[in-house]
């Protein structure tokens, strides 16, 4: 028989969102907690029977009352069972919510870092997992194998298939698993399904991006797994995104109108971060240009790595003043950082500019 789940993974709730001003980042917390309601209403919708809660579902064990409420009352809604298996950033401890909140008698959390199982015979199911005990994990699924007992095997856990530090999983301990589904958490992308022997496994990846290392669409995993195979889909959700955008200024007549039309129609809902590049002797100041577009974006951060249209130190050989100036700046240049370089090149086209009386544009 199928079995209906969603699977996510990585919410980081009450994450500080330090790029962002004060104000921002605690309307981004309150956005954050809309996740688990649309995670609830999609559980509805889609008649899921389990909730797979593949770790970081907080940032860390200092939770706000309003999000431990949230979940309460999100978890509360759902008909599906719910297991969460926690991970480095929300690791069970005695100071963990986990330990003392009340949830629902639906959520199952797995506290410790040897796998245990639940049965579930209404829907021929046996759910596994485990979860950390602190920010770091020894390989947890090595030498694991589910029994054959006539049910699906489906597991929820928080690990890395890349790295070594945060549970290490290898594809032949995930063949060797004997699991039909292996719900992962902990990579911020979607992975695609994968399959290794007869186990299809995946990360949903975060379902809402919390800085421009997490650009892309985001959401969770829905559909069935059954003895015959899964039948799974990735399901955006939809939420506000990080967004990195190049605009190339080479020949531009007016930086904020080649920025714009670079720009798709809409972009107040999201983040961006904004990468000037291409040749131009035009003066850029990302702190003007930012404070001209601030309102076309939720928040935005501009990068400028420009370069001078033409060989901007071709005359600081010359015994001239404009010569001086020039072997001044350059020195100063080539011992500076990348912030510093990009402050002593509009130094350079202001000081240009006064030398030509003008002519360089700005």
């Amino acid at each position: 028989m199928p079995v209906k789940i969603l699977h996510a993974a990585d919410l980081h709730m009450d994450s500080p969102f330090e790029a962002l001003t004060d104000e921002m980042a605690a309307r981004r917390r309150r956005e954050q907690r809309t996740l688990l309601d649309k995670i609830a209403d999609l559980t509805e919708e889609e008649g899921v029977s389990l909730v797979l809660l593949s770790g970081d579902l907080l940032d860390s064990a200092n939770s706000y009352y309003e999000t431990q409420e949230v979940l309460q009352q999100a978890f509360s809604r759902m008909k599906a069972h719910v297991f969460i298996a926690p991970g480095n950033h929300d690791y069970y401890c005695p100071k963990s919510p986990y330990a003392y909140v009340r949830f629902p008698d639906n959520v199952h959390i797995f506290t410790s870092p040897l796998i245990r199982f639940v049965d579930l015979p209404e829907l021929g199911c046996r759910v596994w997992g485990a979860g950390f005990n602190d920010t770091c994990s020894r390989p947890l699924l090595s030498g694991f194998s589910a029994p054959d007992s006539g049910y699906l095997n489906i597991m929820t856990l928080h690990g890395d298939t890349a790295g070594d530090m945060y549970n290490p999983i290898r594809e032949a301990e995930i063949a060797a698993s004997n699991l039909d589904y292996l719900a992962l958490g902990h990579i911020h992308f979607f992975s695609g399904f994968q399959t290794a022997g007869k186990t299809t496994y995946a990360y949903p990846g975060c379902p809402e991006g919390r800085g421009f290392d997490e650009t892309g669409e985001k959401g969770v995993i829905l559909g069935s797994v059954s003895k015959d195979g899964c039948n799974l889909r990735f399901k955006p959700l939809g939420g506000r995104a990080y967004k990195i955008q190049t605009v190339d200024l080479t020949g531009a007549l007016d930086t904020e109108e080649a920025v714009i039309s670079a720009l798709p129609n809409e972009t107040s809902r999201d983040i961006y971060k904004l990468i000037l590049t291409g040749t131009t002797d035009r003066i850029i100041n990302p702190a003007t240009l930012k404070s001209q577009l601030a309102d076309r974006f939720f928040d935005l951060t501009i990068k400028n790595m420009t370069k001078p249209a033409r060989d901007i130190w071709a005359s600081a050989g010359d015994d001239t003043l404009r010569g001086i100036f020039l072997r001044e700046l350059k020195n100063a240049y080539d011992a500076a950082d990348e912030q510093a370089k990009d402050t002593i090149l509009r130094a350079l086209r202001y000081g240009i500019s006064a030398l030509n009386n003008g002519e360089e544009p700005v």
